[in-house]
């Protein structure tokens, strides 16, 4: 049983790190062609984030293969693989419920970290990247990691999820984690803009937070940020661009601006 539970997290940890480095590097791919020269000179910066990420790949793992095993081969956890076995308008319940769950949990663990002490001890090590590229998504000291790593393991003891809604919501996690943090909006205008991307979290509003650090820290939803009274609007992406266009040697290109306005706060 301990050969099988110690195979099983060195399975999941491989898994997540090759997970990591094909999404982050098919977006830091992306960003080069978008956006040449956006992460010129920051390749030892690069280096860390991609250090840190493959470490906290490994403390993702440990639980999630813990987790996996049981459920394969003890029955451990609510997940099921028979769409049959719940009702169908359970399946976009469950995934919303799994997601705003995991946004609290992140929210309120994200503000603790921003304490003067855990910040110092912890989360300095995410916010050393400025600013953050997309190897960045998993730039994790080990307690941070170690954080993040238990809820979705936890979840699946008290929400009844199907395994293709699980694989959906690690895809929108991995995700987002990533497009958040790559320096500009890969989504389109209605997702950050309007009555939808009033409560959705992309790339702008992530970056506010990565400016100002007091505020902006939720994951998927600003829920907790409007509530709470953190919310402070969409950042914008002018300062990176125009310092990568002089890196790269370039005037400068105005598509590469992100979503501003001149009436929000911190607008350039």
């Amino acid at each position: 049983m301990i050969l099988a539970l110690i195979l099983s997290a060195i399975a999941m940890t491989l898994i997540i790190g090759v997970r990591y480095l094909i999404v982050s590097g098919a977006f830091a791919w992306a960003t080069g062609r978008r956006h040449p020269g956006l992460y010129r000179g920051l390749d030892p910066q690069m280096k860390r984030e991609i250090a840190w990420s493959l470490a906290s790949a490994a403390i993702y793992g440990i639980p999630a293969g813990i987790v996996a095993w049981g459920w394969h081969n003890r029955g451990w956890t609510l997940l099921y693989d028979r769409v049959s076995d719940y009702p169908l308008w359970w399946l976009p319940v469950s995934v919303f419920l799994v997601l705003f769950a995991h946004d609290t949990w992140f929210y309120w663990t994200h503000r603790w970290m921003h304490r003067p002490k855990p910040f110092r001890m912890a989360h300095a090590v995410h916010h050393a990247s400025k600013p953050p590229t997309a190897w960045a998504a998993m730039a994790f000291h080990p307690i941070e990691a170690l954080s993040g790593a238990v809820v979705i393991p936890l979840l699946v003891f008290v929400i009844p999820l199907h395994t293709g809604a699980l694989c959906f919501v690690l895809a929108v996690m991995t995700v987002m984690g990533v497009t958040n943090h790559m320096g500009w909006e890969v989504f389109p205008r209605f997702m950050w803009r309007g009555p939808l991307g009033n409560w959705l979290i992309t790339a702008s509003h992530h970056q506010r937070h990565h400016e100002q650090y007091g505020c902006n820290y939720g994951l998927y939803f600003r829920f907790w940020d409007r509530i709470c009274g953190t919310d402070r609007g969409l950042g914008d992406f002018v300062r990176d661009h125009a310092r990568a266009a002089r890196r790269h040697g370039g005037a400068g290109d105005r598509s590469a601006v992100g979503p501003h306005r001149r009436d929000e706060p911190g607008a350039a």
